[in-house]
């Protein structure tokens, strides 16, 4: 009996807890989850915590969530949301394979002086991967991010800027002359 009850409490409670939208506004709207995140995407909300939870999106396989949100924080001025476009659409998740793109949305969150976007932007440069390759403009986005603190740029000139250092061997393919 005492089970029953508590099942019958708990429906009712899930019932009422129910998200409802109508034309007096939504009731009992979704606090957490990436639905709620989402949610905020939908409307236009562009926090650094709706942002940040991006990350986590993508790192859960949900690519063309994260691109949504990420697209959208990244043209609201978060550069960290530009790097993540770029690494989406240098790998293909969510969406084509666009090394061009990649670049682009590396070069305007370096431009921004993110030094990840210049880590990056820098990289595609001495590749010649998305850009045109010139080495020494490379050299000198990643000059950038090594003073700006970042540790993979340190390392990336220490091995006198070969990109073998930096990035894993199973990407090599992506890098090769197309002729």
């Amino acid at each position: 009996m005492i089970r029953i009850a508590i099942a019958l409490l708990f429906l009712g409670t899930a019932a009422s807890a129910q998200t409802v939208e109508d034309e007096y506004g939504t009731l009992n709207p979704q606090d957490t989850g990436f639905g709620r995140v989402m949610s905020n995407i939908d409307n236009g909300v562009t926090d650094m915590t709706t942002c940040a939870t991006g990350y986590y999106i993508t790192k859960s396989g949900r690519h063309e969530m994260a691109r949504k949100l990420f697209e959208n924080c990244a043209n609201a001025g978060y550069t960290g949301a530009m790097t993540w476009m770029g690494q989406l659409d240098n790998n293909g998740l969510g969406g084509d394979y666009d090394p061009d793109a990649a670049a682009a949305w590396d070069k305007r969150a370096a431009d921004l002086g993110d030094p990840v976007g210049k880590f990056n932007y820098g990289l595609n440069l001495l590749r010649g991967h998305g850009v045109a390759q010139d080495p020494e403009l490379g050299r000198a986005y990643v000059d950038e991010a090594a003073s700006d603190g970042l540790k993979i740029a340190k390392r990336l000139q220490e091995s006198g800027y070969d990109p073998n250092e930096v990035t894993p061997d199973a990407d090599e393919w992506k890098y090769a002359p197309l002729f």
